[in-house]
């Protein structure tokens, strides 16, 4: 298995929200990118790191071992050289520029993971992870890909997805799924209006994509070239174009996530694990 770390977003909404604090008490994060930004005492991406190779040998309840033998992290041109330096610390990591340099030229998520793909031609499963999202501290890594095999995705050429409740407000905010009683997902809808769905299962950017899901990626886009860029960047539209063609099941989170979009939620996260750290 390889993991995908997706690391190529400017931040925007962040770094407005740093640069008008009054109190500027932030101003060390201007020009920082998300997944570097320190939660706790240790940059964001470093916590996934930590876990990662923490579980990269995992014995799953089918007798099939899980290897996680690399970690891409899928960047700008802009922000390539902080990611490169921090890389230095992690051995095992590749870190792919997209060679953009802006928010409006930005690829989008779904074309810098086929970015990756090809580059690397890699013919494997897939763990792919926003590199702005963060799980509550009782998240198991371990169970999550165990699920996969035990489901036997990777044979079945699927895809398994997480999510969580969130309130009927947040619907606009997030990719929605709707479930069987097996957890299989059944519809996927972008944001949609809390009206046109009873379901509340917001489903993040962390996925296993088997090899046989993500080789439909270039057909995907393929078929959204003259798409709003909207609709490349946000990987939920391709978590809705495998439903349709390929199993995809769900593990429910028992807490929610930390999607580090605004000064707010990053000082909340920050909060979160820095008490962790001191219990």
């Amino acid at each position: 298995m390889k993991v995908l770390i997706l690391a190529a977003g400017y931040g925007t909404r962040l770094q407005k929200d740093i640069e008008n604090d009054p109190e500027q008490e932030y101003k060390h994060l201007l020009d920082v990118p998300k997944p570097l930004v320190p939660v706790g005492g240790e940059c964001l991406i470093s916590r996934w790191m930590r876990n990662i190779w923490t579980d990269k040998d995992i014995k799953g309840q089918t007798d099939c071992e899980i290897n996680i033998s690399k970690v891409y992290v899928v960047t700008n041109h802009h922000y390539v050289e902080k990611f490169s330096i921090w890389a230095k610390q992690w051995p095992g990591v590749e870190v792919v520029d997209d060679g953009t340099l802006t928010n409006e030229t930005r690829l989008g998520a779904v074309a810098d993971i086929n970015l990756c793909l090809d580059k690397f031609q890699i013919d494997d499963d897939v763990l792919v992870i926003g590199g702005d999202t963060l799980f509550y501290k009782d998240f198991d890594l371990r169970n999550f890909l165990k699920e996969f095999y035990t489901r036997n995705l990777s044979s079945l050429g699927g895809t398994l997805v997480t999510c969580y409740h969130c309130k009927d407000s947040d619907t606009k905010k997030s990719g929605i799924v709707e479930l069987d009683n097996e957890n299989k997902v059944v519809a996927f809808l972008e944001k949609p209006d809390p009206t046109t769905t009873s379901s509340r299962w917001a489903c993040p950017c962390f996925y296993v994509l088997s090899r046989k899901a993500s080789q439909l990626i270039p057909q995907f886009l393929k078929e959204k070239t003259n798409a709003p860029l909207k609709e490349k960047d946000a990987p939920g539209h391709f978590i809705k174009y495998l439903q349709e063609k390929v199993p995809v099941y769900a593990v429910p989170l028992k807490s929610g996530r930390f999607d580090i979009g605004n000064l707010q939620s990053y000082i909340e996260c920050d909060q979160y694990f820095t008490a962790d750290s001191s219990s």
